[in-house]
């Protein structure tokens, strides 16, 4: 039985339209995904839901990259995949919470009681406890009425608000995250170890293939030798707004939204106090470097943290304050604030302002340590540059980027990139399956991230291409500027025959073609403004007619066989996000 559309606010297209290439490798490339993933799953998980490899803890093959095998399939789904998918990526959840609550550390004391606690982490950086929330940060997208996801959305992000006396990990006086390493159990207050980081001991020669290139477990202790200082706040630590987003979009309750704002406008603070550069160390105190003798630079995963590669002796960059971002993307989401994006943009800026000219070329830093900046490469520094370009939708922002691919597309500089990119996609697919049929480890020889390279989930390009957004990272939320729900089966994604090309962005439209490739039956699509409504519609505009929309989605019916180029007038970020269903909310 059809379902009334939503809010009465309705396009009717009629007019006939051979199925475009691109729609017709849209609609296959989300179906073979899909039976691509269905073997990967039965190939890869047990009735449980268990991954089938051997468990351990830490920053080579940890929980995070167990779960991490699902990647994208949030996205898929929730772009019109079949429920199959929702169905295996849920049931593998509740089987890693499971999985990794049962395995403990034998020599790693924080994990010696359960690698998981409370459903969640013990303690880890935000490098990977972010990536360990892949999945799960986005089921909302798919199923906010899920009880077991609801309870732990308000569980997670109650871990840093203070509302569980087993995990202080923030300070509301100094508005910081106490340490690296923060969790279900509170944060880490002593140096870290390379035990801590590498887990316990293993046998590596001749029975796994650790992704560091580590032949033995002394290399994988090597690897993380100089990981120690771990102790007050770092960029990283903004990847736990993710979880007070998650919270107030699924509540509305506004201590969520409160939390968020404090801690990154707390960061905000002392990127303006340290000359427009986030610093990569806060003290206990509050201070900027407090924990690394006064250094703002200090720190693991810091702007000067250069290490020794242990198989070369060579010397790696492993700067990651990059992941910071995080948090001004959740800030301007629940805001609609633009200086959120004014900070990074700044940064970038400011950083890149060092640059000089070096066996005449110029080169532009990349880390700063004690005798200044240093690192110095081709590329400007652009560690966020496309966020800050796709959050602002000011020209001037791509300065730092390469106009080609996806961005050449909407510039209207490659129109063949929709086909090329969609092709390009299915040779992937096909190589990941045939990569997971050759894959001839067994669950005793395999570590958590070895599935990973053969994940059929491809999403990028269907992201950039049916929503106009960029591909969700290490448990952020989707940025896109429209996504689309079928009213029919009550259920998000395009009906069953549609397919979505955004072709064209500015701050306040999107020129969007919509298909039925069905040439018997009509279809309905709800469009809605943003992943979480945050972008009010405002008109919708064909070559022959005019809607007055003002909501935060409308309706378009679609005749067998037909398809129309539409121009969505939209005020970006008017709107509270939320995971509400449309037809639950208007």
């Amino acid at each position: 039985m059809k379902k009334s559309p939503v809010n009465g606010k309705t396009l009717l297209i009629d007019t006939p339209t051979p199925p475009p290439s691109w729609a017709l490798l849209e609609r296959e490339l989300i179906r073979v995904q899909t039976l691509a993933c269905q073997e990967f799953f039965s190939r890869y998980f047990d009735e449980r839901g268990y991954l089938l490899c051997l468990p351990r803890w830490g920053g080579n093959d940890g929980p995070d990259d167990a779960i991490e095998n699902l990647t994208g399939w949030p996205i898929l789904h929730m772009l019109g995949a079949s429920d199959t998918i929702l169905h295996m990526y849920k049931k593998a959840w509740e089987g890693h919470l499971r999985q990794y609550t049962e395995a403990k550390t034998v020599e790693v004391p924080i994990a010696r009681n359960g690698m998981y606690y409370k459903e969640f982490p013990v303690m880890f950086d935000w490098f990977h406890n972010a990536e360990g929330l892949t999945v799960f940060n986005l089921q909302g997208l798919s199923g906010p009425d899920d009880p077991n996801f609801q309870r732990r959305v308000k569980r997670y992000a109650g871990f840093y608000m203070n509302e569980d006396s087993q995990a202080d990990n923030y300070d509301p006086e100094h508005k910081i995250i106490r340490s690296m390493f923060n969790g279900s159990r509170g944060p880490l207050l002593r140096k870290a170890t390379a035990l801590d980081w590498a887990g316990d001991p293993i046998e590596v020669g001749g029975r796994f293939d650790p992704k560091h290139g580590e032949r033995n477990f002394d290399e994988m202790l090597a690897h993380f030798k100089d990981y120690t200082d771990i102790v007050g706040d770092h960029p990283l630590n903004l990847a736990a707004t993710s979880l007070a987003a998650n919270a107030y979009m699924l509540t509305g309750e506004s201590k969520y939204r409160e939390w968020l704002l404090e801690y990154v406008d707390a960061w905000a603070e002392r990127t303006d106090s340290n000359g427009g550069i986030i610093p990569s160390n806060v003290g206990l105190d509050g201070t900027i470097g407090g924990e690394c003798q006064g250094k703002w630079y200090g720190g693991c995963y810091g702007w000067a943290f250069t290490v020794v590669v242990p198989q070369t002796g060579k010397l790696a960059d492993r700067n990651a304050v990059h992941r910071g971002i995080a948090g001004f993307g959740n800030a301007l989401l629940v805001t609609g604030d633009q200086s959120y994006v004014n900070i990074w943009r700044n940064m970038l800026d400011t950083i890149n302002s060092n640059q000089k000219t070096i066996d005449n070329q110029v080169m532009y830093p990349h880390m700063h340590g004690d005798q200044g900046w240093y690192s110095y490469k081709p590329s400007p520094y652009s560690h966020g540059a496309l966020d800050v370009y796709y959050w602002s939708m000011k020209r001037d922002d791509l300065k730092y980027l390469p106009i080609d691919g996806w961005l050449s597309f909407l510039e209207g500089q490659n129109p063949n990139y929709p086909i090329d990119a969609l092709q390009r996609d299915f040779g992937a697919v096909r190589q990941r399956v045939e990569g997971m049929h050759n894959d001839s480890t067994t669950p005793d020889t395999r570590l958590s991230d070895d599935p990973m390279p053969f994940n059929p989930a491809t999403i990028r390009t269907l992201v950039e291409l049916m929503l106009g957004g960029i591909q969700p990272r290490h448990g952020e939320p989707l940025h896109c500027r429209v996504r689309y729900f079928d009213p029919d089966n009550r259920r998000t994604g395009v009906p069953e025959d549609i397919a979505a090309l955004v072709e064209k962005m500015t701050d306040d439209e999107v020129t969007l073609t919509l298909v039925n490739i069905n040439p018997v039956k009509s279809r309905t699509v709800v469009v809605q403004g943003g992943a979480y409504a945050e972008h009010q519609v405002l008109d919708v505009t064909t070559d022959s007619q005019i809607l007055s929309v003002k909501s935060s989605c409308f309706n378009v019916q679609l005749a067998p066989g037909s398809g129309k180029r539409i121009v969505v007038k939209m005020k970006r970020y008017a709107n509270q996000p939320t995971f509400v269903f449309p037809w639950n909310r208007d």
